[in-house]
């Protein structure tokens, strides 16, 4: 079939007045003999050129029509074999349910309505949050209404003309530590032929459930109660508060007041969800500018911490003023994690674990072992963290944090923000900061410092290029420390195989190099650990330890051919 009737017959299935126009618009321009005829049958070709692929994130991509895109006529087809998987794994011993969230993004509403539409034509119980919530309000209602399927429509942190489609499982379709957990292999193969094999897709009239506010109350209400009143009482901390743009504002302004923090700021230009995101150039606090109205206000406010989430909420970025320079510093993922290990070791039993993804730092399994907790490491993505039997908090240094696994089993950088805001108050009632424990650590288990360092390609085909040349050619050293570790993770190395490679040196210098999941681009994820014995020495540490991680960029990029 050619690309002009692929493109019609799309167009003739296509319930979308506005995607079905622009397809109409795009097949006519195709077939002019001039510049602007060429850029739309470019435009055509990539937007069928072949479906989305449906993997364990579901499906992200830019909006527009064809299959290749995120639209009406992808997302049903979606739910069809999402709710086909589900009915295959009740082998008819129960009726699955389904929860269906959805954020503020462009289509994500009718994306649910429909979604809703056809679990319930497909036999599903569905119930369909009542607006625009966060993801983990989200994972919350997967568990707490016992569903075999969730479904979240979100692009999360991706640019504005971007929309997506989560897909969790829980309930009595997967063991207990699986339920509301994002899937993983098998299950996304299994609901990607599911997809490929669906024809009619039937939409119920009526038949679902519309939930209540009260479920956003419920959420509210039990990730208050894990704030600990009694232990840290310390409320006194100026907050300025930013969802950029997303749909947190409101629940996190009310998890903060409901734990006793009155003087919160919230960044007005940011406050409301909107979808276009006018006053970042990237709505993810990672993005460089992505915070600085927030610490404009921080500066107005003489805030003592600024929270951000992203604009579905499941991620936390954090701020401070650093004493040493005297200069607001956002905490890189790997200092909030430790922050929080460190605040939740304390109250956690002793047959809990702290998990890690492997790219993120090994402080954590030193806080855990000085705790008495267990530790371990997963591969990267909380796919896999919130699998971790007897989980009690876990974190991923892109900004993820899980810090009470029986309310959310994946991440939550709402409750995330108000552990992190207790622990601070905390601290500041006690005449510190949360740079001033940072140090404390550094004396306890070594000064631990992190980087990372991206390649972007534009041919992805050298992303296997350069990690054939570094299985070919393995680097003997980094920054004139022999490596003494050297492991393939395509080969297992105690965790499920996937494509990575390892190194650890004889001072304990680590990096781990990876190609991205989401972007074409090579992760190498670098820590150096540098040894302090007592705080005078802190300095002079910080400025070796961060002389030893530019060594290490440049021994990587020479490994890599750059």
């Amino acid at each position: 079939m050619d690309l002009f009737t692929q493109a019609r017959e799309w167009a003739a299935e296509d319930p979308d007045p506005e995607t079905r126009a622009e397809l109409t618009r795009l097949i006519n321009s195709a077939q002019n003999d001039d510049d602007g005829g060429l850029a739309a049958l470019q435009q055509l070709g990539d937007a069928f050129s072949g479906p989305l692929l449906f993997g364990t994130a579901g499906l992200r991509a830019a909006l527009g029509p064809g299959p290749n895109r995120m639209n009406r006529v992808v997302v049903r087809r979606a739910a069809a074999g999402v709710a086909a998987h589900a009915l295959d794994l009740a082998s008819g011993e129960y009726a699955p349910r389904a929860v269906v969230g959805f954020d503020a993004r462009r289509n994500s509403r009718i994306f649910a309505d429909e979604s809703a539409a056809i679990f319930t034509a497909a036999g599903l119980e569905t119930f369909l949050l009542p607006t625009e919530l966060p993801t983990p309000v989200l994972a919350y209602a997967i568990r707490a209404l016992q569903c075999e399927v969730g479904v979240m429509v979100t692009a999360s942190h991706n640019p504005p003309q971007d929309n997506g489609y989560k897909v969790y499982l829980g309930g009595r379709a997967v063991e207990p530590t699986a339920r509301g957990v994002q899937i993983v292999a098998p299950h996304d193969t299994a609901i990607a032929a599911a997809i490929a094999s669906v024809k009619d897709v039937e939409l119920a009239e009526s038949g679902w459930t519309v939930l209540p506010n009260s479920i956003e109350d419920d959420y509210v209400a039990t990730v208050v109660a894990l704030a600990d009143r009694e232990g840290y009482p310390a409320r006194d901390l100026s907050i300025v508060l930013t969802p950029l743009h997303g749909v947190g504002g409101r629940t996190a302004q009310a998890v903060l007041a409901g734990a006793g923090f009155a003087d919160v700021h919230v960044v007005a230009e940011q406050a409301e969800p909107d979808p276009a995101f006018p006053t970042v150039e990237f709505p993810n606090p990672e993005e460089p500018g992505a915070l600085d109205l927030a610490l404009a206000a921080a500066g107005k406010h003489d805030a003592d911490l600024v929270l951000a989430n992203d604009p579905d909420a499941d991620r936390m970025a954090a701020a401070a003023k650093d004493p040493a320079t005297d200069q607001w510093r956002m905490l890189r993922g790997d200092e909030a994690g430790a922050l929080l290990g460190l605040h939740l070791a304390h109250r956690l039993s002793k047959g809990e674990v702290f998990a890690n993804s492997i790219v993120s730092s090994r402080l954590l399994g030193r806080i855990a072992n000085a705790a008495g907790l267990r530790h371990t490491q997963t591969l990267t993505g909380f796919k896999w963290i919130s699998r971790v039997a007897d989980l009690g908090f876990g974190y991923e240094e892109a900004l993820g944090y899980c810090v009470a696994p029986e309310v959310v089993r994946d991440k939550d950088g709402l409750s995330a923000a108000l552990l992190l805001a207790e622990f601070a108050a905390t601290c500041r009632a006690e005449g510190k900061t949360l740079f001033d424990v940072l140090d404390e650590l550094a004396l306890a288990h070594g000064l631990h410092v992190t980087d990372q360092l991206s390649v972007r390609v534009e041919n992805l085909d050298l992303l296997g290029t350069m990690m054939t040349r570094l299985r070919q050619v393995p680097p003997s050293s980094f920054a004139g420390s022999a490596v003494t570790v050297a492991e393939d993770l395509a080969e297992g190395a105690n965790l499920p195989p996937t494509d990575g490679l390892l190194y650890v040196t004889g001072d304990q210098t680590r990096v781990i190099i990876r190609p991205s999941g989401t972007e074409p681009k090579l992760k190498c994820y670098l820590e150096v650990v540098e040894p302090v014995g007592s705080p005078p020495e802190l300095g002079t540490a910080k400025t070796t330890a961060r002389t030893r991680l530019d060594a290490v960029i440049r021994d990587v990029k020479q490994a890599l051919g750059l």
